[in-house]
């Protein structure tokens, strides 16, 4: 599929429209056109001389590689013209009365021409065809209008309709230049440097997989990978949205389109771009753009029945009154016409996507994707929370919490000793705390590792034990150590003990670490109406207790497989609307069960390719503000359609006295769609 950036689209329905003619050519089945995105997606075969007159018709064209050119004949734009047109009108409006009256008429319909001929050339085309869109509404609506004689009011009309187009296409093309402002941060090309030393630029799109590269400052990092020398500081907001800048060294993981400060760094490509973290969030926005809601999806089936019911009720203004109840034909052709305006379903069409594809941007800045408007429109309804414990609400890494010396000689040089030895991360977070600590470190004479249980080491002569409890079941505990474990254990945490042959040294109590700013997090979810927060873990019970009490969510499940997570999930969603959050492969079950997934964005690929939602920090830290903004997407969207149907509402039922005129028409319609078009666009603008 080939895919161009498509300028002048003038409103969802006329996408569609273009669209259905563009799959009736030859190899056209598979071609898409999205209004949201302003882009179209076609087979190669397709002639593309066919696809820009078929977009002519409406005034649109196409920008290809994503640039506007001046000589497309569809690249002019309508606010000229407008302006001609009110010029035409005030000057219409001068000469009435002092002038032949047949040169008002001329002003006025030279204006009409002006500012409606693209309006009146697609109405006719689409009465022709029996297909009732806005073009056939005010197309029937000026034909009327001048029919009778209402020659101002027809001007008007055309003038504001235009205005009303313009104002529409400039709020829709905000929206999308801020989505392509964020998609445009992608770096072009890289530094490599070659096998012989030597430096050339190229491509980012040709890198390889153990490709080195030259990263000067201001530079953007060209794709995920290691840092081989250089420190520096890193800014990722382009792709975490955190604003302060990451210290990197070597060995350090860092980036693509990450900007690098202040220091060289040569950096090892460990993901070519195609597979890189920014080549991912640009995908999965340009995807997210493509998506409907369901919101969307029902205005365009409604907008179906809609336009020809508005004709059908204009009609029998039109023509009960006079038939039935003996009314004047000129002034209820004219009411009628004045209810073909009021139901012009602009407003009805743009109260979503402008505020959707704001609100994806929005989050997008700061660092959390939404794979579409669906998942957004979810994100802002959610009633449950459910998370995975470890590297979600805990930082993933085991730390000692707590250290009971009986042997004070002893008992950390041992311990020290032996765990420099091994690999197993309970080993090395008791090597991580010993660093605070001045201690010479002698090398065992012997090591021995005992799969599931610990390390026999022999120091001095002396053979020393260093595991779990059951390790240790050659010694004799008194009641009080007995005491001492048990109560270690009733907080969550792990044991790892240190004895000789003959009594114990010591003991850590180790678990992993609670992120600091978890319990924050959980609060502003409550507050921002998360009734039920819920662990999910495949640790023990106690240890998924102790987090859940220091966290404050509401209830907590450990001992957990894979399976049984998503079981959990099923049960959870009968009480509401549920989301998962998780970042380990073992919880792509449960975020493929819940009607939303979250995942950490620094967690496996499984997980991110499952989730609906995807935080590209290594916390939760964005979460409360993701759900914030998408709830407002959601009072935007219910204000918007409820204002547009209550004022065209208002409108038609000033038909029953018979004070609806062609004046408040327009503005309702116009007003309508300017405040709806202002609505979407405030999620952009707002601040927090």
């Amino acid at each position: 599929m080939k895919e161009y950036r498509v300028k002048g689209l003038s409103c969802g329905n006329c996408a569609e429209g273009l669209e259905r003619q563009i799959r009736q050519l030859e190899h056209g089945k598979t071609a898409r056109l999205s209004f949201n995105s302003g882009k179209i997606r076609i087979d190669p075969n397709v002639s593309i001389d066919l696809v820009k007159q078929i977009l002519k018709s409406d005034g649109a064209y196409l920008a290809e590689d994503n640039k506007v050119n001046p000589h497309e004949p569809g690249n002019r734009t309508l606010l000229p013209l407008l302006i001609l047109s009110g010029c035409l009108y005030a000057a219409g409006l001068l000469l009435e009365g002092s002038a032949p009256f047949p040169a008002s008429i001329a002003l006025y319909l030279f204006a009409i021409a002006i500012s409606g001929y693209k309006t009146f050339i697609k109405g006719i085309r689409n009465l022709a065809a029996f297909n009732f869109t806005i073009d056939t509404l005010m197309t029937i609506a000026l034909t009327g209008a001048v029919a009778i004689g209402e020659w101002k009011e027809a001007t008007l009309v055309a003038f504001l309709f235009g205005i009303n187009e313009v104002l529409e296409g400039k709020g829709m093309e905000q929206a999308r230049r801020s989505m392509a402002s964020l998609l445009d941060s992608t770096p072009k090309h890289a530094t490599r440097i070659n096998t012989d030393g030597s430096e050339t630029v190229a491509p980012i799109t040709t890198l390889d997989v153990g490709d080195i590269v030259v990263v000067r400052p201001g530079e953007q990092i060209p794709s995920d990978g290691t840092v081989r020398s250089g420190i520096s500081s890193v800014n990722e907001a382009a792709i975490t949205g955190e604003s302060l800048p990451v210290d990197k060294r070597p060995g350090e993981s860092v980036y693509g389109g990450s900007i690098n400060n202040e220091g060289l760094l040569t950096v090892r490509i460990d993901r070519a771009y195609h597979n890189s973290s920014l080549a991912r969030i640009l995908h999965l926005v340009e995807e997210a753009q493509e998506t409907k809601t369901p919101t969307e999806l029902f205005i365009n089936r409604f907008s179906k029945y809609y336009t020809p019911l508005i004709i059908l009720i204009a009609a029998l203004v039109m023509f009960i009154p006079p038939l039935i109840l003996g009314g004047d034909w000129i002034f209820w052709l004219y009411q009628g016409l004045a209810v073909l305006i009021v139901g012009c379903p602009c407003a009805l069409i743009l109260a979503s996507p402008i505020a959707i594809i704001s609100g994806i941007t929005r989050n997008a800045r700061h660092g959390i994707l939404i794979k579409g408007g669906a998942h957004l429109e979810q994100l802002g309804k959610l009633d449950v929370l459910a998370f995975d414990k470890t590297g979600t609400l805990t930082v993933g890494r085991p730390k000692v919490l707590e250290s009971v010396v009986y042997d004070q000689t002893r008992f950390l040089a041992v311990a020290a000793s032996v765990e420099s030895t091994s690999s197993h991360p309970l080993a090395k977070a008791i090597v991580n705390e010993l660093r605070n600590f001045e201690l010479e470190v002698r090398p065992p004479d012997s090591v021995e590792s005992v799969s599931g249980q610990g390390i026999i080491a022999v120091i001095d002569g002396v053979r020393y034990w260093v595991g779990n409890e059951a390790f240790v079941s050659h010694l004799n505990l008194d009641q009080a150590t007995a005491w001492q474990i048990d109560k270690l254990k009733s907080r969550g945490l792990t044991l790892v003990l240190v004895a000789d042959e003959k009594q114990l040294l010591g003991m850590f109590g180790l678990a992993d670490e609670i992120r600091g700013e978890s319990k924050k997090i959980v609060q502003s979810l409550h507050r921002l109406g998360i009734r039920k927060t819920v662990i999910l873990s495949g640790d023990h019970q106690k240890t998924v207790d102790h987090v859940a009490a220091a966290v404050g969510v509401t209830d907590a499940f450990g001992k957990l497989l894979p399976d049984q997570k998503a079981a959990a999930i099923r049960e959870l969603a009968e009480t509401g609307r549920v989301a998962m959050v998780g970042d380990g492969m073992n919880d792509a079950p449960a975020l493929a069960t819940a009607q939303l997934g979250i995942a950490m964005g620094k967690g496996s690929d499984t997980a991110v390719e499952t989730a609906d939602v995807v935080l590209m920090q290594d916390h939760l830290g964005k979460l409360p503000q993701a759900i914030t903004i998408a709830k407002r997407v959601n009072r935007i969207i219910r204000f918007n359609i409820t204002f547009a149907l209550a004022l065209k509402l208002i409108a038609l039922l000033l038909t029953i006295p018979g004070l609806l005129t062609l004046w408040i028409a327009i503005l309702s319609d116009m007003g309508a769609t300017i405040i709806v078009t202002l609505a979407g666009l405030t999620v952009l603008w707002s601040r927090n």
